[in-house]
């Protein structure tokens, strides 16, 4: 299969907020370019994005995946749904012999054991660690678990049926598994390798973090009683920061096989998942701290590369912090990154195929007009982008 990599390039400005704290509390930081920079975490924007799938409905449920510790209370519910005989306890023993078969392992937290002796109730096992596991996957080991549930025990001993658990722990992944990858430490078997790498966001320009000191006043309070019920202070920033992901949609292709539905084209799902996580990237939004701050904003501009040769990133374009002399920072971030990318790009010989795409809103960007195909809107983008991955995937390598 043809090597195929997309660059996504965003620069957003988000007012006063915390969108990713650090220990103490304060938002994350870097310096860069010999100066202190804002910081969002790769974590924070991954789980923003990957969270963005499901509350947007980009995708089908059955596509996506779930992370948790709490695994074998989730295939309990559906072994339950399978045959509504097999409840409660009966489902979690199934449910946990099955999770063991798998490889996977699982323990009674103590603080759940600590509270069953005075509860008597039985506490559910968990997974050691989190696991990241497909609904198509929860659901096929559940009807694992249903068809041996007369004896789960002996029926799992089988090297078939403990063979066909591996299987289905381990094929046609979600779209989720398959773009951000999965570990498990003591199960390396089942590691999936990220088709998605996210760089962590910095600030384009030199940043120093705030602190705002607030009061909250006791409604019940008489007009003796004066001073607040309550004190304390936020730490917070605002910046316009650089974001940036690399997509290796060939490994994208790998990681989902087939795809979840057999009625398709192999290129379909890849296209779907392409044109979701485009779409996720650019639009989501860490919410840290978000009641407090409201921090409700969108890129000012998108730049999407579609090549054959290896993922660029341009934040060598803000190595020199981007000082605002035009009264804000959008308008030289965007000069700034025109400038570059032609240079880079001519300096290490670009491929001639490589495709571009520009999404920009405003004056301030007019300048990355010219870096690719402009598009009105970010669907125009994403269609667009999914389009092209499809026909590049056609041609033969």
């Amino acid at each position: 299969m043809n090597r195929i990599f997309l660059d996504v390039h965003a620069l957003q400005t988000v007012p006063p907020s915390n969108l990713n704290r650090d220990d103490t509390g304060a938002p994350k930081s870097a310096v860069y370019g010999g100066v202190p920079r804002a910081r969002v975490s790769s974590q924070a924007w991954k789980r923003a994005t990957r969270t963005y799938f499901d509350d947007e409905r980009l995708l089908d449920p059955n596509e996506l995946g779930v992370r948790t510790k709490k695994v074998v209370e989730l295939l309990a519910k559906r072994i339950t749904a399978l045959d509504e005989s097999l409840g409660g306890d009966a489902a979690l023993a199934l449910a946990d012999e099955t999770v063991k078969a798998t490889g996977l392992k699982t323990e009674v937290p103590k603080r759940k054991a600590d509270a069953a002796k005075e509860s008597g109730d039985t506490p559910a096992p968990e997974a050691k660690y989190l696991v990241f596991l497909s609904f198509r996957q929860l659901d096929g080991l559940a009807r694992l678990a249903v068809d041996g549930a007369a004896d789960i025990t002996a029926y799992l001993k089988e090297k078939a049926n403990k063979d066909k658990a591996k299987e289905i722990a381990d094929s046609r992944h979600s779209v989720d598994i398959a773009l951000f990858g999965r570990m498990v430490a003591d199960a390396a078997d089942y590691n999936v390798d990220a088709a998605v790498q996210v760089a962590h966001a910095i600030s384009v320009h030199r940043v120093e973090n705030e602190s705002d000191y607030y009061t909250a006043v006791d409604d019940e309070n008489t007009e003796e009683e004066t001073g607040a019920g309550m004190i304390g202070t936020v730490d917070f920033n605002s910046a316009t920061l650089y974001r940036y992901a690399a997509l290796s949609v060939h490994k994208l292709a790998d990681n989902l096989g087939q795809g979840l539905r057999d009625d398709e084209p192999r290129t379909e799902p890849v296209r779907r998942a392409v044109e979701a996580f485009v779409h996720s990237f650019v639009a989501s939004l860490p919410t840290g701290k978000i009641n407090t701050f409201g921090h409700h904003t969108l890129p000012d501009a998108v730049v999407v590369k579609l090549r054959t040769t290896r993922p660029v990133s341009f934040v060598a374009a803000f190595e020199e912090p981007v000082r605002g002399d035009q009264g804000g920072h959008v308008r030289e971030a965007s000069d700034r990154l025109a400038a570059y990318v032609p240079d880079i790009e001519r300096a290490y010989g670009d491929d001639a195929s490589t495709l571009s795409w520009v999404l920009r809103v405003g004056p301030n960007t007019l300048k990355l007009a010219d870096l690719g195909t402009e598009s009105d809107t970010l669907g125009d983008l994403v269609a667009a982008v999914g389009h092209a991955v499809a026909e590049r995937l056609e041609t033969p390598a």
